[in-house]
């Protein structure tokens, strides 16, 4: 079985990743690497690998593998970097981010998707990510600046305290936009100013929080 789940993988990264242009080769190994299926509901594991996202549980979701693919490359991250996550969700993104940079930071609002994240994470043996529950909204200026920061429910506008918190040279991504479609968007940060660009349409869960949609 787990032969069959490597082979998905690898079909996966090939077909759904590298062929519609994601071609960062630390992004593409990273999603080789992480068993996709310890991070769904153990009745969906068959389709773990599938071309869409999947239910978790709390009406969250885990992201379709192309859109993981394609917000990691935005991030343009590198082994020795420090990543802040807003939404922890089942913690595939983070397990991702994890084979790639040094340190991950993930807060989750909702208390149990965060446990269950912990869970999947320890199952897979990382040691280097770090969830903390909390509203996302406000990021976690403790362990600030970061190199990057990825959101991944969708917000109107991208929150105030995220700015504050990217390095000087770091990369902010996430969707912004209405409940229901927004666009993905990649700031990057140049002293005071931030160059953005526009990747494209995308359907994220809401984020909620002081800075984001209310529950």
């Amino acid at each position: 079985m787990e032969q069959d789940f490597a082979q998905a993988r690898r079909l996966m990264v090939e077909h759904q990743i590298r062929a519609r242009g994601v071609s960062n080769e630390r992004v593409l190994a990273a999603m080789r690497e992480v068993p996709r299926h310890l991070f769904v509901p153990e009745d969906l594991r068959s389709a773990a690998y599938g071309d869409h996202p999947l239910p978790i549980g709390e009406e969250q979701t885990i992201s379709q593998p192309y859109i993981v693919a394609v917000m990691t490359e935005l991030l343009s991250p590198e082994p020795g970097d420090r990543i802040l996550e807003i939404g922890t969700g089942s913690g595939y993104q983070a397990a991702v981010l994890g084979r790639i940079v040094r340190e991950v930071w993930s807060v989750e609002r909702i208390a149990s998707v965060a446990a269950q994240a912990e869970r999947n994470l320890e199952a897979v043996g990382t040691a280097n990510i770090h969830v903390v529950v909390g509203d996302g909204t406000l990021g976690l200026p403790e362990h600030a600046p970061y190199d990057g920061i990825i959101v991944t429910a969708a917000a109107p506008s991208v929150p105030e305290p995220l700015f504050d918190q990217v390095a000087d040279g770091g990369r902010l991504v996430a969707p912004v936009g209405s409940r229901h479609l927004q666009d993905l968007v990649c700031y990057t940060r140049r002293g005071g100013d931030f160059v953005v660009r526009s990747w494209g349409g995308v359907a994220f869960v809401p984020l909620i929080g002081t800075y984001g949609w209310e529950g």
